[in-house]
């Protein structure tokens, strides 16, 4: 193939069945590349974060619970739950549910429905999102993001909550609570038309799943007696291995959000680890201020605080929350192993 100026254009830039005119092959790796890192994130990251903060008789049990919430949601979301969230619409906070596994619809080009914007005359303000790569790289881009807010709420209910139950809630929040906040916010439910900006999860993953933790973790009720008083993590080295591996997998969390390899994704990384050092430094200083040593516990906690915070942009909020959430642990006998599960709630809600 030449090109207009009669040069060969290189095979690359070619199109072809699986390469169309309408592909970024940039965008399309990058988006594949944040999607993924999102994943390990979720396992093993916070597999192993929680497999070494718990008791150690809990230790494979709460394993076990971050695993079956990751695979458990891959079947879910490309059964009914994708186009529940991102489809077309049924309801202003729903649409409709439907499998999304056609070859047709995953290998042609990525497409929103919902989000297009009308004028109340009714004329098109803007046009549906349309990103320039296959809507198989969508699916798995935002299957990751809804198993790991489903795992995020696992983190609340270590040793509370039987696996058996656990197998149930999961499929049950995902289609009736996350599915919701997904197509409100981001797929061009009633929120999107009104023009709320959440850039990158800060109400639809953080903030549902702090609310469902907190939630969860009240109505279940406080762990025994023996439990409450001494509740030391079984292997810190664990800890800071899924810390890690969550904070470096947020270079995709975070830049993954603006759909392409922009400016945007570039700025969004580089904010991200500003914010999370930050608030990690902050954290271990007040730590040695108010409880007179620094602790790893709590360097972990400030560094998802700083996570949590730059998501949505709410960076400037991080530290002032700790006593407040600790308060909340107290008064309510939430005690609250996993790191930072109530600054998830909190962080991004005073935002």
């Amino acid at each position: 193939m030449s090109s207009s100026s009669g040069t060969t254009m290189p095979l690359a830039y070619q199109t072809s069945a699986s390469s169309p005119e309408w592909l970024n092959k940039g965008d399309n790796a990058w988006q594949l590349t944040a999607a993924t890192l999102v994943g390990l994130q979720s396992f093993p990251g916070l597999v192993v974060l929680y497999g070494g903060v718990v008791k150690k008789k809990w230790a494979v049990n709460s394993a076990f619970m971050a695993l079956y919430a990751f695979a458990a949601v891959w079947i879910c979301w490309v059964t009914w739950a994708y186009n529940m969230s991102f489809g077309d619409r049924l309801l202003p906070l729903w649409g409709k549910a439907r499998p999304a596994l056609s070859q047709g619809g995953l290998v042609g080009q990525a497409g929103l429905p919902a989000t297009a914007h009308h004028f109340a005359s009714g004329a098109l303000e803007t046009p549906a999102a349309e990103p320039l790569y296959p809507m198989a790289t969508v699916v798995y881009f935002q299957c990751v993001f809804a198993a790991i807010t489903l795992v995020l709420v696992a983190g609340s209910l270590l040793g509370r909550m039987s696996f058996a139950a656990w197998m149930l809630f999961v499929p049950l929040w995902l289609t009736f609570s996350y599915t919701v906040g997904a197509f409100s916010v981001w797929g061009g439910g009633f929120l999107f038309q009104w023009g709320v900006i959440d850039y990158c999860g800060g109400y639809v993953i953080h903030l549902s799943a702090g609310f469902a933790g907190f939630t969860a973790a009240y109505w279940v009720g406080p762990r025994a007696q023996k439990d409450r008083e001494r509740f030391p993590p079984n292997n810190i080295l664990f800890t800071l291995t899924g810390a890690g591996l969550l904070w470096m997998g947020w270079a995709g969390f975070n830049g993954g959000g603006p759909y392409a390899a922009n400016v945007v994704a570039s700025m969004s990384v580089l904010n991200t680890n500003i914010c999370t050092a930050m608030s990690l430094l902050v954290w271990t200083c007040l730590d040695v201020v108010f409880f007179k040593k620094p602790s790893v516990v709590g360097a972990v906690q400030g560094m998802i605080t700083g996570l949590v915070c730059i998501t949505p942009a709410a960076g400037h909020h991080a530290c002032i929350m700790r006593r407040f959430s600790r308060f909340l642990v107290k008064k309510f006998h939430l005690l609250d192993q996993s790191p930072a599960r109530l600054v998830y709630l909190l962080s991004v809600h005073v935002r």
